[in-house]
């Protein structure tokens, strides 16, 4: 079984690498005829066919990213009067990938069944200078071009978000996706350039850095204006589950950019999968020292007391601490019982933790001591230190969903739901 596996993956490198370097290896065969004018021409021509399809995959990201930018994109199509180019582009595109594939799987078809295979990396450097730097200097430039067209928009904050129809979350969240999408594909792009272009002299190493550094330098940038949109939605509405993830890890990703540069700068370009690793541990690791759902309480009690932003009216989603795990509870205890704290405020945060308290005494189980957690066991001690001030408030468990009477007389929904 492992031997078909292991097939369908060779398979695979195969309609990958080797039609480049079945091209290499008859390139490498003809007649020195001509050859000099033809050496010139074709890695620029090669060149620019491979950076077609990866500039019109980001400049379609940016796109979706921004209205701005997309009315630019538009207006030089019409310019060039091509109403249909995204539609030519798709079938260029979906033409090359499917003949290059076929040309792989073709040639390792006619490979002969009891070669054996060398140990050698299956992606050794086959990509020419040329080639690469076209690819590498053509999306730093639609980058650069994103980046003036928008600096004074994305980094606007609030004045932008009404323009062409914004709500704070399609701000915030489409805009957000696009360019932390364009991030990571775009250090897939230098990474798998980096393992399969020839640098053979000083001059081309050198180059190939630049471009490298300016490309990731204008990813952060616009990996800046992602976070912007993130926090300006946070403060809008709060912070969820989903949001202190991606807030940390925007962080993250932007600390392994940085380190993408250094490293490229000091020709240790082996060492950024390393530094990858590293950054993927330190994520999980911050996760884990920040207590997501205690963050959660006391960031948006603490924005409730100040009394939300200048960008919004939305109040304190109490409602959605009942989604939190135990985490919360010693956080909802302690900002329950601040003093200071409004009373408006303060019963909400009561009304939660009531039906946290109500859903505890309805589970009505004991846990064996295998199951024993430190967040239970945390939590249960929190609503011990208020057991009698949950008293007064009332449960309404006659129907569904289950209530909350506040002691003001507000009524408090127990139903669980989810956002983002």
């Amino acid at each position: 079984m492992i031997d078909y596996f292991l097939g369908y993956l060779r398979l695979f490198g195969s309609m990958i690498v080797r039609p480049l370097g079945f091209s290499a290896e008859v390139r490498r065969e003809q007649p020195s005829l001509g050859e000099k004018r033809s050496s010139r021409v074709w890695p620029v021509v090669r060149g620019v066919v491979i950076a077609l399809p990866v500039i019109a995959i980001f400049a379609s990201l940016l796109s979706s990213a921004d209205p701005i930018f997309a009315k630019r994109v538009d207006d030089l199509i019409k310019l060039l009067n091509i109403e249909n180019l995204p539609e030519y582009i798709f079938r260029l595109v979906y033409i090359l990938v499917v003949a290059y594939a076929l040309a792989g799987t073709y040639l390792h078809a006619a490979q002969k069944s009891g070669e054996t295979f060398e140990e050698k990396s299956l992606i050794s450097p086959f990509l020419g200078f040329t080639e690469s730097t076209i690819v590498l200097g053509g999306v730093a430039i639609l980058f650069l071009a994103f980046v003036v067209i928008q600096f004074q928009y994305f980094f606007g904050g609030q004045a932008n978000i009404n323009i062409e129809g914004y709500t704070y979350s399609e701000y915030a969240r489409k805009g957000f996706g696009e360019l932390v999408a364009v991030a990571f594909f775009s250090l897939l792009l230098l990474l798998g350039l980096g393992a399969i272009t020839r640098r053979e002299t000083e001059s081309q190493r050198r180059t190939f850095s630049i471009l490298g550094v300016t490309l990731v330098g204008l990813v952060i940038v616009m990996l800046v204006s992602a976070f912007q949109r993130l926090v300006l939605y946070e403060l809008a509405y709060g912070f969820s589950s989903l949001r202190a993830y991606t807030h940390v890890f925007m962080i993250w990703l932007g600390i392994l950019l940085v380190a993408v540069v250094i490293l490229e700068i000091l020709r240790r370009d082996r060492s950024i999968g390393f530094g990858m690793v590293l950054a993927a541990l330190g994520f999980v690791i911050s996760l884990s020292l920040l207590n997501v759902d205690a963050f959660i309480v006391k960031q948006n009690v603490q924005r409730e007391v100040r009394g939300g932003t200048d960008v919004s009216n939305a109040d304190l989603d109490a409602q959605y601490f009942l989604d939190l795990s135990d985490d919360a509870v010693p956080a909802l205890v302690d900002a329950f019982g601040e003093k200071g704290l409004p009373v408006a405020v303060r019963e909400k945060v009561g009304a939660a933790l009531a039906c946290k308290w109500y859903t505890r005494g309805q589970e009505g189980r004991e846990y064996p001591w295998q199951s024993f957690h430190v967040s239970r066991w945390n939590a249960d001690r929190a609503f011990g230190r208020i057991e009698s001030d949950l008293e007064d408030y009332r449960i309404d468990d006659s129907g569904l969903p289950v209530k909350v009477e506040t002691p003001g007389g507000e009524e408090f929904s127990c139903w669980q739901y989810y956002y983002d």
